[in-house]
Order: structure tokens, then C-alpha cells, then sequence
């Protein structure tokens, strides 16, 4: 599989391409994760014969660049910002477009599935892209893995507001409920209730995936999960 690093405004992508792509894969990454995709893809690979085109790019202020709102801090001192439309802004216009045209998408497969993927804060991130109106990218799935679904007003906030991709990939580690942090350990239920929403309110197709560990286990091959789900969707 081809791999590239470059800069696209001053932001760090990391691209994994397979011959003639019929899926293209969004995901923010921190460093850590940035480390890691390596292992990803690999996963990935091992497990479909489908081609893909992954992009992953580096978020640089990773509490502030994915929250939707600001919240206080729930662990350490840093707060949470409301960055989330910039960096989706940047997704829509300008990462998709360019990736479309360095790879020649819109001649090769014009109407490619867009599938949007995050973990922890990102997961919460994919999951509040796909309830934006203005956006003219329509995401075919989202893949959320252990996503930060305790954030605060988030349950109300999906609640309230219609979604607009009918698949959803939610997972999570079957540990990450008992940790000690009163906020976070909300996240099992917050979670259940999150599919329990999207299955019998919103009637779209989402699975709920627990795996064993807790939140720092295995992020690779989740992550691989994820997005191998939603384009075993999405044919």
C-alpha cells in the first residue's frame, strides 16, 4: 500500500492508498495515534479485500480543534474549547476537494463513499460532523470508537437535532466505565443510551461493539474496526 506524509495548510496528513480507491476515510489523529496507523491499515488490509484511500491528519490542539462547545475541564486543568466547525470547515473544504484531486477521485469514482472516523474526543467529533445541516458533504458512515459521548449536553444535543449519515459504528472498552473520574465514568451508559437513541428514534443502521480493555487498549485495531464496518455497509 502506497504511504505519504505531506502538509495541506500547514496541517499534518498521513495517506495510505490502494489501487483505484472506492472508499475514502477521513480520521484526526493525535501523535500517539499518528504512530499507530501504520499498524491500522495493516489490520485493515489483513481483513478486506476492498480498496481504500485513508487519510489521516493531525490534530494540533486536540481539546480544542474537536469540541463543539466549550466545557470545563474533567481531568488535569485544560478545558475544552469550541473548535469543531474549523476543523470540519477544513475536512469539507479544502482535505476532501484536495484529496479528490491528487488522487483523481472525481474521474476515477465521482460519487466515492466519504467515511468519517475518530477515537475518544475525535469520536465524539465524527459524531457531531454528521449532524450539521450546512455541510455539502453527506458522510456514508461514521465510525466512532470510544467516543467522549459523556461530554457535557452532548445526549441532549444529539436529542434534539436530526443526524444525516444512516450508518453508525460506536464502540467501546468494556473497562473504560470503571475509571474514577466521576465525568467519564458516565460513558458506558451514555453510550448504551446513544445506540439505543439512534436504533429505535432516529431507525438508522448502528452497532454498538464492546472490546475488551479499557480506554488505551488496542486503539489500532478498533479504529481498523471501525471503519472496516462501515464500508462492509456501504457497497
Amino acid at each position: 500500500m502506497e504511504r505519504e506524509i505531506c502538509m495541506i495548510n500547514g496541517i499534518s496528513c498521513y495517506i495510505y492508498e490502494k489501487k483505484n480507491p472506492k472508499y475514502l476515510l477521513i480520521q484526526p489523529v493525535n501523535e500517539p495515534h499518528a504512530q499507530m496507523l501504520e499498524q491500522q491499515v495493516q489490520f485493515m488490509e489483513s481483513h478486506t479485500e476492498k480498496s481504500f484511500l485513508l487519510v489521516s491528519f493531525l490534530v494540533k490542539d486536540w481539546n480544542h480543534d474537536l469540541s463543539p462547545w466549550h466545557a470545563p475541564a474533567v481531568f488535569g486543568k485544560e478545558s475544552f474549547g469550541n473548535g469543531a466547525g474549523e476543523t470540519l470547515l477544513f475536512i469539507e473544504k479544502t482535505l476532501i476537494p484536495e484529496m479528490k484531486r491528487k488522487y483523481n477521485l472525481e474521474e476515477n469514482n465521482p460519487d466515492i463513499p466519504v467515511i468519517l472516523g475518530g477515537y475518544s474526543l475525535a469520536g465524539l467529533f465524527v459524531l457531531w460532523s454528521a449532524y450539521q445541516p450546512e455541510l455539502s458533504t453527506k458522510f456514508s458512515a461514521i465510525a466512532a470508537m470510544s467516543p467522549s459521548v459523556w461530554f457535557p449536553e452532548w445526549l441532549d444535543y444529539m436529542k434534539r437535532n436530526p443526524i444525516r449519515t444512516g450508518h453508525i459504528y460506536l464502540s467501546l472498552g468494556d473497562r473504560e466505565e470503571k475509571t474514577r473520574n466521576a465525568v467519564m465514568a458516565q460513558v458506558g451508559n451514555c453510550i448504551r443510551e446513544a445506540s439505543d437513541w439512534y436504533i429505535t428514534n432516529e431507525k438508522i443502521d448502528c452497532t454498538l461493539e464492546w472490546n475488551e480493555g479499557n480506554h488505551f487498549r488496542d486503539v489500532d485495531v478498533r479504529c481498523g474496526k471501525g471503519f472496516l464496518w462501515g464500508m462492509k455497509k456501504i457497497r
